[in-house]
């Protein structure tokens, strides 16, 4: 995978929370590259990278940890208010929005439209409703 698919690919995990800069990962594939726990892929273009043996015994280290993906999706939550659940839910919509937007497609964007107002119409509703 290259920088800016591991970017997509936070992003997508973290529900959006979590987009980190190129200028944050590609001096970070650089440090790991360094410390050879990666190495430019060969079957997979310039740029791509995949992990050395040496990479995987690490991850298998750090196995016990949350994702980072979590922690953001969980950060966003406390910082925000409501539940990660919620938050992440949010995020994957906008994710779509986003794909929606960049087909260029004037007819799926005026039909994603819709859909968002009456959505922001029923979540209203659901305040209308009261505590379930």
């Amino acid at each position: 995978m290259n920088g800016y698919g591991i970017i997509r690919e936070l992003a997508e995990r973290s529900g959006g929370t979590w987009r980190p800069s190129s200028g944050a990962v590609y001096p970070a594939l650089s440090l790991l590259e360094d410390e050879q726990l990666i190495r430019t892929a060969q079957d997979a273009g310039p740029k791509h990278f995949e992990l050395t043996d040496a990479g995987r015994a690490e991850v298998d280290t750090l196995a016990d940890r949350p994702a980072p993906w979590e922690d953001a999706t969980e950060e966003a939550a406390s910082r925000l208010g409501g539940n990660a659940e919620l938050w992440k839910a949010f995020g994957d919509a906008a994710m779509a929005v986003r794909a929606v937007v960049q087909t260029g497609d004037d007819a799926a964007a005026a039909a994603a439209t819709e859909e968002l107002v009456t959505l922001r119409k029923r979540l209203y509703g659901l305040l209308a409703d009261g505590p379930a």
